[in-house]
């Protein structure tokens, strides 16, 4: 299968990072594509669509390179250890990938891991405790869907993706979270059609943006 996306090889969150982002609907702000009010648009669809446009007109990427929160910055020192520990529970070698973007949408993803030549993708969690204790209960991927769901349809080629909740603070055997998903489980034709909806859109405001910009020249 010809696949119709691209790899490129750059450390995640940095300049490079950032500037393939830009004008891309990525695995983070797929769910801001859903988002839904009773009436009108939703603010972060709202605030994602202009972003994006914005991006498109500049050719540069409008994202806060530099805001990492606690949360956030727990997620990045332990994410080596959460693959280590997914490694060692299911016998996968998890390679580490930079980017991926799309040859046929203005659309990315930035996988936590690659499994194989792409049979399988790995997405890391480090939550905090509570978040955790919900997924060891009930299992599932809390908020996270749309990201899964975007990572399946832009890699059309991988059939399942794991989603993982790591936090060292539990009791042994009980830190690692692993919900096995496969693309069936997904409703990845319904994201796809709405995905592209948005698209429009954000090209449309780019053109608004663009005459907007000539009127004041």
């Amino acid at each position: 299968m010809t696949r119709d996306y691209l790899e490129h090889v750059v450390a995640q969150r940095s300049p490079e990072w950032h500037q393939l982002r830009a004008g891309r609907v990525n695995g983070s702000t797929a769910k801001d594509v859903l988002a839904k009010i009773a009436k009108g648009e939703a603010a972060a669809r709202r605030d994602l669509r202009v972003q994006l446009a914005l991006e498109t007109v500049l050719g540069t990427s409008c994202e806060d390179s530099t805001y990492v929160n606690a949360d956030m910055q727990r997620g990045i020192d332990l994410e080596a250890e959460a693959r280590a520990a997914y490694e060692m529970q299911t016998g996968h070698i998890v390679r580490e990938c930079g980017y991926l973007s799309s040859t046929t949408r203005q659309i990315g993803l930035s996988p936590d891991g690659v499994v194989g030549d792409f049979e399988g993708l790995v997405e890391l969690k480090v939550p905090r405790s509570a978040t955790h204790w919900g997924y060891l209960e009930t299992g599932g991927t809390g908020l996270h869907q749309a990201q899964l769901t975007h990572a399946l349809l832009l890699c059309h080629d991988v059939q399942w993706i794991d989603f993982v909740s790591y936090d060292p603070r539990f009791p042994a055997g009980l830190q690692l979270v692993v919900t096995h998903i496969s693309r069936d489980m997904l409703k990845i034709d319904d994201y796809s059609v709405a995905l592209d909806q948005f698209l429009t859109e954000v090209q449309f405001t780019a053109a608004a943006i663009t005459a907007k910009t000539k009127e004041t020249v």
